[in-house]
């Protein structure tokens, strides 16, 4: 009997991949627009010429650098990376994920992180088979060491997933709680700190005091959200081994050298950041002024806030032009809760008198 169109992919495709729902990107156009923890601000106008020029220089027709070596020694530079130390570049730090879970999926390997945390870990395993444990955080969003050690002690993990700061909930945890982890695990720890820029702290000078331990990164959150860059960071014993599954050209020749460019203007992407951290003081500020509210610390670009009926809010936003993120239904203990990017003073402002509005209308 001969199968149709319609219901070949049923019979083909693995059960849990037609359990999945496609990661969903709302349009923007038209919003003032605080969903996705992009930087709010444009170069400077003369970086932009620079900009334009090299891409106008660019022979576009040509596969790029295989290794991007010149883009990895301006990383290794700006990153200050200890001695000894290699990078991995993927096409956003999405790829880097994928790739890992799929390095080290054998036989039953397990990928754990914690819960709420940023949801590709659990998609990304089961796109590659792994069997995900998930292990919650406390009510404020800090980690449960008595669980997550007995955990990692129990399900062996081949690989674990911390953000720091975590997402969505933007704190970073307690640095000596990671080490712990680091040190209870006998697989692979990769620290997450695609929010880096607006953080106090990193894993990358530590990197070589611990042979299972990785740190990722993405330039997205500092001002190349549209170049898609991301990239791991390691001992030449992994990133040899994980070289293999990256594919050929992953990263263009355009994100490469427009990457390369403007991390010779580093200390301005980080000045932006500042900036942006200054606003977020503000914004937490006046949020946690207004009735109704609880927002939560954090040390990223983004803030989390808990309110009553919190799609209703997050509709409200929207009828006045506002778009933020809404996570009351992502996971139970994110009930109520919303997220939203720390925009330019004007677009805060404008987040801020719609809240109040939508909150009292």
């Amino acid at each position: 009997m001969s199968v149709t169109s319609a219901h070949l992919p049923k019979a083909l495709l693995r059960e849990e991949i037609l359990a999945l729902y496609a990661y969903h990107v709302p349009d923007s156009a038209g919003y003032i627009k605080l969903d996705a923890m992009e930087n709010p601000y444009l170069l400077p106008q003369a970086l932009r010429a620079e900009i334009a020029e090299l891409v106008a220089s660019t022979a576009i027709n040509r596969y790029p650098d295989p290794s991007a070596a010149s883009l990895k020694a301006k990383i290794h530079h700006v990153t200050n990376l200890p001695q000894g130390m290699a990078v991995l570049l993927g096409n956003g730090s999405d790829e880097i994920i994928q790739l890992l879970a799929m390095a080290v999926n054998k036989p039953g390997a397990k990928l754990l992180s914690v819960e709420p945390s940023f949801v590709m870990y659990k998609m990304i395993a089961t796109f590659t088979g792994m069997r995900y444990v998930g292990v919650p955080l406390t009510e404020n969003f800090a980690l449960d060491m008595p669980q997550m050690l007995k955990t990692i002690q129990r399900e062996q993990p081949a690989l674990i997933f911390l953000a720091y700061p975590n997402n969505p909930t933007g704190n970073s945890f307690a640095a000596h709680e990671v080490i712990q982890i680091i040190e209870a695990a006998q697989g692979l720890v990769v620290v997450d700190e695609a929010y880096y820029a607006f953080a106090d702290d990193s894993f990358i000078p530590r990197l070589a005091d611990y042979p299972n331990l990785l740190v990722m990164r993405t330039f997205s959150k500092l001002g190349m959200a549209g170049l898609r860059l991301g990239f791991l960071a390691g001992s030449t014993s992994w990133l040899n081994e994980l070289e293999k599954l990256r594919l050929p050209y992953n990263v263009g020749v355009l994100p490469q050298v427009v990457a390369e460019k403007m991390l010779q203007y580093h200390e301005v992407l980080l000045q932006q950041a500042e900036q942006i951290k200054q606003d977020r003081t503000k914004l937490f500020q006046q949020l946690n002024a207004i009735a109704g509210v609880q927002v939560y610390p954090s040390e990223a670009n983004f803030l989390l806030f808990r309110v009553a009926n919190a799609t209703d809010v997050f509709n409200g936003l929207k009828q006045r032009g506002v778009l933020i993120k809404n996570l009351n239904s992502g996971h139970h203990m994110l009930k109520d809760c919303l997220r939203v990017t720390v925009g330019t003073p004007q677009e805060n402002e404008k987040f801020i008198v719609a809240l109040q509005a939508t909150l009292t209308g």
